[in-house]
């Protein structure tokens, strides 16, 4: 798909946690994207900024999951940016993409869960039956980004399956606690034994925990290098 620029207006917003706010951005005609894609956002007078499609390719609209980083101007913006405000983004554009064959084991840290949604809800879209299981890390539970929406995937759907993970949830938590690399193995694992076929990885956050992701499958496990995909926040 070729990169276009356009103008597109924020025409709802909403916190998904204490600093991760979600914007819908609609640009009123169809946009045309690959599950897994990102677009750069271009504020005037800063530098442009890159964030991974967390909706699935339909209409007009797409969704972001913006983390406020202190001191970052453009996070900064688009957390106080009204309903009704312009932004211009060119788009799309990475090679994040789920593939056809086999099912799926999606990693992801904080944000890096925007463009694993927007892979799972397009291929439920499109009919998948597979195991698409999320592997989800965050530090309490209360970062956990759109819960709700997740839970009620899996509950809809018998091949959809979400785990969360904390790194420092509170004594009240009873589920799965540390970082997602310690659970990596076990899933996979879990999903070779289904009889589905070679399950695929997709891993989405920051570098060092793709990286260790990585090694846990490539390197500990011997997956295939086709079978692991990823993308990197910095």
């Amino acid at each position: 798909m070729s990169v276009e620029n356009f103008k597109a207006r924020i025409v709802s917003a909403r916190m998904l946690a204490p600093n991760v706010r979600e914007l819908v951005l609609d640009r009123g005609s169809p946009f045309a994207f690959e599950a897994g894609q990102w677009v750069n956002l271009h504020v005037p007078n800063m530098e442009k900024r890159a964030y991974s499609i967390a909706s699935a390719p339909e209409g007009t609209s797409f969704d972001l999951a913006v983390t406020l980083v202190e001191g970052g101007p453009v996070s900064t913006y688009l957390h106080s940016a009204t309903i009704g405000s312009e932004i211009d983004v060119s788009g799309p554009q990475g090679f994040f993409a789920r593939e056809s064959t086999g099912p799926g084991l999606y990693v992801g840290t904080g944000t890096g869960v925007a463009p694993l949604r927007s892979m799972i809800k397009d291929a439920l879209a499109k009919g998948e039956k597979r195991a698409m299981w999320l592997l989800f890390g965050i530090r309490t539970e209360g970062d956990i980004l759109y819960r709700d929406e997740l839970d009620a995937l899996a509950k809809a759907h018998a091949n959809v399956r979400v785990f969360y993970t904390l790194s420092r949830g509170a004594e009240s938590w009873t589920g799965m606690r540390g970082y997602v690399q310690t659970h990596t193995e076990k899933l996979y694992r879990e999903m070779e034994s289904r009889g589905e076929g070679p399950p695929h990885a997709y891993i989405c956050g920051l570098h060092r925990m793709v990286g260790s992701v990585r090694d846990v499958l490539r390197k500990q496990m011997s997956v295939p290098r086709e079978q692991v995909h990823s993308e990197r926040y910095d």
